[in-house]
């Protein structure tokens, strides 16, 4: 068969000194790093919907980018060739493993029924692929926002016939995770929220989105997925206000509904900035409640204030996003890049090298990120921070076990404390910026 990108070679490690732009400088798949080699600590995934759909199109204009492989759009010719750019894309990077929507992968008919019996067709090709490179899926979803039907949400919805529409492409997109081996299944609500508090029964949706999650873990286990299932964050964009606005909010809905023995957090980097937090504080949230289970990896542009879904290369960023991954001890089900080039960066090489761009960018952080937890100095520091507690009273609080009369006394007797140690934040800043730039 003959190759889609011909000029482009398979991309090889060459190091830091490397002036050639399609080679990675750090990401080094074998490179063992804290006792497992990179490929272990960065699965990767390719998203079908940005690499092999999105050509730039925006509000303003049309797209610049040819993603047609040479077929024509819409058509099932297409969907294939979207399969083999794919699969030759991901094999050339040495990515290990791709995620999809169901609309990413076959142009949606009027009639799911025949919707369902292309994603039939087509999945049946990826296998092949799929067995010829040994390449895996991370996790599958269905796009239930793009469609006109969900313009109130999918299980949102104020229509029963959409929510069965959604249910529908639900088990679909489950059946396809499965067929295709995949380690996790994803909800993003992008459309599961409200525009005005004056036409919404807010705990009316929220309900019937919780049910419709007990119903897909409820189908998914029936039909043997034992994977992780995930919700995705976001705070806004499409819809005024998301049900899903942060991992907090969340973790919450999950915990009120009861699905916590199943559901996980798949942490987006602009979507925790959209909600005004940092990537890692997100990542730290879900982490410390057990749900921290997968990455999408991207950035946003602060200067915005919409979803950018930049290719991530921003190293303070990926490093400290490394060192929360790090401490947690790994991702449940992996790290994909949610992101797509920039609309004057339309050619098939500006899309190879904005993946060496993101691999690279991990890579490095990973590297950093290691080194500052041997460093030590920073975690020492938050341990000594902390050591007040460590005593027989701060045990004895603790462990639940003081009284408000107790800790009341102790203080009438001190008449009044000193002050906290110093929270030394820009001695913590140099520490870091030793550990990226020092000699």
């Amino acid at each position: 068969m003959a190759q889609v990108f011909p000029d482009i070679p398979k991309i090889k490690f060459e190091g830091p000194k490397s002036k050639n732009p399609l080679a990675f400088k750090y990401y080094d798949a074998d490179r063992v790093i804290m006792g497992k080699p990179m490929r272990e600590h960065l699965p990767f995934a390719m998203a079908w919907w940005h690499t092999l759909v999105a050509t730039g199109t925006d509000m303003f204009g049309p797209g610049t980018s040819d993603k047609t492989f040479d077929e024509k759009p819409a058509t099932m010719a297409h969907a294939r060739a979207k399969v083999d750019a794919g699969f030759e894309l991901m094999s050339k990077l040495g990515i290990e493993y791709f995620c999809f929507h169901d609309v990413d992968l076959v142009p949606e008919s009027d009639d799911i029924n025949e919707t369902n019996q292309r994603l039939d067709e087509i999945t049946d090709h990826m296998l092949v692929k799929m067995k010829e490179t040994g390449i895996k899926c991370l996790w599958g979803t269905a796009n239930m926002f793009s469609n006109p039907r969900f313009m109130n949400g999918a299980g949102s919805t104020n229509s029963v016939d959409v929510y069965c529409f959604a249910a529908a492409q639900i088990k679909k997109a489950i059946d396809l995770t499965v067929k295709l081996g995949g380690k996790g299944y994803v909800f993003w609500g992008g459309r599961e929220g409200y525009e005005t508090l004056l036409n919404t029964r807010v705990k009316f949706e929220q309900e019937n989105i919780a049910q419709l999650m007990h119903m897909a873990v409820k189908y998914g286990r029936s039909i043997g997925f034992d994977g992780t299932f995930l919700i995705e964050p976001k705070p806004k964009e499409p819809m005024k206000h998301q049900y899903d606005y942060d991992a907090a909010t969340a973790i919450a809905f999950v915990r009120q509904y009861g699905l916590e023995k199943d559901f996980m957090m798949n942490i987006e980097a602009n979507h925790a900035t959209l909600a005004g937090h940092t990537f890692q504080h997100d990542l730290r949230i879900a982490a410390i409640n057990g749900m921290l289970g997968s990455v999408d990896a991207n950035q946003g542009d602060l200067l915005l204030g919409w979803d950018t879904d930049e290719f991530p290369c921003n190293v303070y960023d990926t490093t400290l996003c490394m060192y929360e991954i790090l401490n947690a001890g790994g991702l449940k089900v992996g790290l994909n890049f949610d992101a797509k080039t920039r609309r004057p960066s339309y050619t098939m090489e500006d899309l190879f090298q904005a993946h060496i761009l993101g691999m690279d960018s991990f890579a490095l952080g990973l590297i950093k990120a290691a080194a500052l937890i041997e460093d030590g100095r920073v975690d020492e520091f938050v341990k000594e921070r902390y050591a007040s507690f460590d005593g027989e009273l701060g045990q004895k609080i603790r462990g639940g076990n003081a009284t408000l009369q107790e800790l009341s006394d102790r203080a009438l007797s001190m008449k009044r404390p000193a002050l906290p140690g110093s929270g030394r934040q820009e001695y913590l800043e140099s520490v870091l910026n030793d550990i990226l730039f020092g000699g």
